[in-house]
């Protein structure tokens, strides 16, 4: 019979449950895979490397590549297997997810037959290793802007890549530094016009080879190694410059454009700017899987956390002669669980993104374009949702830990140099989240210009509750909740369902609304629209924020839904409760300043969270154990080996 905690991990596995056990199995029971404290760079490179090719003899990567081309086509399960990974070790995600989603979705997404047939089957098997060039030293988040040219020679029928500038080099990339023997490179498309001048077509992806097969830089390329970086030591980051190297026309990844012989361009969007972000929106699974992978590593360092809080003892306990564990402190208990609860929240709403995406992606070209920019908002969105927790959580759990946490041993350093630089690259997290606001205020920009205020403020009520209204898969669960909550909302119970989604709804709809009144009269005012939307920036980001909260909460009553259990529901509904206070307690001043609590309903919502701390304790093992991580995978000395503070805890006891 299945127990509490087997339900709890059904339910946050989700669509693709099975694709994690196996991944569960297959990682926790071979010991290449076991988490690793190994320091020295050439050694932790190479263990990486054996890991790769064991998941690639088992056919690990083969669900992201289509089944004309050698694969499953089974973008989820793709994605989920390389999430899974981060449980051992978060180099072999990243080395996985530039090999298997970046430099291999390159090609499968930006390619088209002559692509699938000459590079998926060896990316696929290990038999070509390829890096993913897209960042510049002098632009990453302005990917438009990049230096880099292929300047089309049609004597040849050759493209030339060059490197102009300094500033033009391809850093950070990975791969590049030792193991790529080829490279998607981005770069500036130059052809001549029909006057013979040289033009830009923009951003485009071509196949570049970078090394011979003893690893030796090709002719015209140049790389080198960025060296111990502060974290993710089994990535080989590198960087690369071009010196005038040849490749031939059939080079360029041309589904979306191509050059003719003759040098003539062409292509099925007209506008470059559309081209060049159709192109990057069939990249988006890789910042999907990144912001999936982060939110996996939080789980495994609250895991370790949760475990030791409850075997570690501080300070006499009264009427006992035994002192008291630190999960029995509110305090501790604060530290942790509500960072459990967001855990949880989180990972319902990367559910409801991955099978959006598995959706669209299995739908090619025929993919509605609203629905494919929503997904790539919503991607950006929890991207830099679940990587921010994760920072903030392995830093609180790593505290939690004390001393012992400190120690390599324990694993929580070394989560913590690993995940840091999650919130950076693929995209950066205020960047992204800007991502998300301009998204949501796309459908203002036309039709506010020459509003009257009142004409302003029905616009605003009926459109912006429609830009809410585009609810995440609880859409019927949701309206139900908020039909039976109280009237007075201020006399209503804060562990209402209906009246937590309410006061998410509430926050999003007016600094929405607001964020486009305020930039309606920035533009009014400004000669630029640069200094209008920057003027408005802090505002923007705060709509965004707003807006993501309420996808994970609507995500988290849907999943609660979902549970085929009755005592895990009523335990997923407590947890549920414990997020959406602790959204509502950080966010408390602008609550009460927009007077939608009093400062006594924020009182009240402190002690809420304090009731939740308390009711949930007892169930804190069960709640990490739904997270499904394997002992064999938490890598944590201290507690279940010799470490340090296990054996001095055993000491104490003894």
């Amino acid at each position: 019979m299945a127990s509490i905690a087997d339900h709890l991990r059904t339910t946050l596995d989700g669509r693709w449950r099975e694709v994690r056990e196996r991944a569960r199995t297959d990682l926790a029971g071979h010991p290449e895979f076991a988490p690793h404290h190994e320091h020295d760079l050439g050694e932790a490179r190479a263990k990486v490397l054996r890991q790769m090719k064991l998941l690639a003899s088992n056919g690990y990567a083969a669900d992201g590549f289509a089944k004309d081309h050698g694969g499953t086509g089974d973008t989820g399960a793709a994605v989920t297997s390389i999430e899974m990974l981060a449980m051992s070790d978060l180099s072999l995600m990243v080395k996985a997810g530039v090999q298997w989603g970046l430099f291999g979705g390159a090609i499968e997404n930006l390619g088209t037959k002559r692509h699938h047939e000459k590079y998926v089957p060896g990316t696929i098997d290990l038999d070509i290793l390829g890096c993913f060039a897209m960042t510049e030293t002098g632009h990453g988040s302005d990917v438009q802007a990049l230096e880099t040219t292929a300047t089309y020679d049609p004597a040849t029928e050759e493209f030339v890549v060059h490197s102009p500038t300094p500033s033009s080099r391809k850093d950070y990339i990975g791969g590049a530094a030792q193991d790529a023997r080829l490279a998607t490179v981005f770069a500036q498309l130059l052809t001549r016009n029909a006057s013979g001048e040289l033009e830009s077509k923009g951003v485009h992806c071509f196949v570049v080879p970078i090394r011979d097969e003893d690893g030796n830089d090709l002719p015209g390329v140049t790389t080198s190694d960025c060296g111990y970086k502060g974290g993710l030591l089994g990535v080989d980051n590198g960087r690369i410059m071009f010196d005038q190297v040849r490749i031939p026309r059939e080079n360029l990844l041309n589904r979306y454009a191509d050059v003719e012989p003759d040098g003539t361009y062409t292509s099925g969007i007209e506008s470059d700017g559309k081209r060049f972000f159709t192109m990057l929106g069939t990249l988006v699974r890789g910042r999907v899987t990144v912001g999936g992978s982060a939110a996996a590593a939080a789980r495994v360092a609250l895991t370790i956390a949760t475990k030791y809080a409850l075997q570690r003892r501080q300070f006499d306990a009264p009427k006992s002669s035994d002192e008291v564990l630190i999960m029995d402190y509110l305090v501790h208990q604060r530290r942790l669980l509500p960072l459990i609860a967001r855990s949880y929240a989180l990972q319902f709403a990367q559910n409801e993104l991955v099978s959006t995406l598995h959706e669209l992606q299995a739908q090619g070209d025929d993919a509605d374009p609203q629905e494919q920019r929503e997904l790539e908002g919503r991607a950006a969105g929890l991207k830099a949702a679940n990587t921010a927790h994760t920072t903030r959580a392995i830093q609180e759990a790593r505290e939690a830990c004390g001393g012992a946490g400190y120690l390599s041993e324990n694993r929580l350093v070394g989560l913590k140099a690993d995940s840091d630089v999650f919130t950076t690259f693929e995209g950066d997290n205020v960047v992204l989240t800007q991502l998300v606001a301009k998204e949501l205020l796309t459908s203002y920009a036309d039709d506010v210009r020459d509003l009257s205020p009142v004409e302003w403020a029905r616009f605003a009520l009926d459109t912006v509750s429609d830009v809410v209204k585009k609810r995440t898969a609880a859409a019927p669960i949701i309206q139900t909740l908020l039909e039976r909550r109280p009237d007075n909302e201020e006399e209503g119970s804060l562990f209402d369902r209906g009246t937590q989604v309410s006061m998410f709804e509430e926050r999003e709809e007016y600094l929405l609304s607001t964020a486009a009144r305020r930039l309606q009269g920035a533009m009014d005012r400004e000669d630029d629209p640069f200094d209008a939307f920057n003027f408005v920036q802090d505002h923007v980001l705060h709509a965004a924020r707003a807006h993501i909260d309420r996808v994970v909460l609507e995500a988290f009553v849907a999943a609660i839904e979902e549970c085929a259990d009755e005592e895990a529901c009523g335990l997923l509904g407590e947890v549920c409760d414990l997020y959406a206070l602790t959204v509502i307690d950080e966010d408390k001043a602008w609550f009460v300043e927009h007077r939608l609590i009093s400062t006594e309903r924020a009182k009240a919502v402190v002690r809420g969270i304090n009731e939740r701390c308390r009711t949930l304790r007892p169930h804190a093992a069960l709640l990490v154990e739904g997270f499904g991580i394997p002992d064999a995978l938490l890598g944590s000395a201290m507690l279940d080996g010799p470490g340090t503070d296990a054996v001095r805890l055993t000491g104490l006891q003894g």
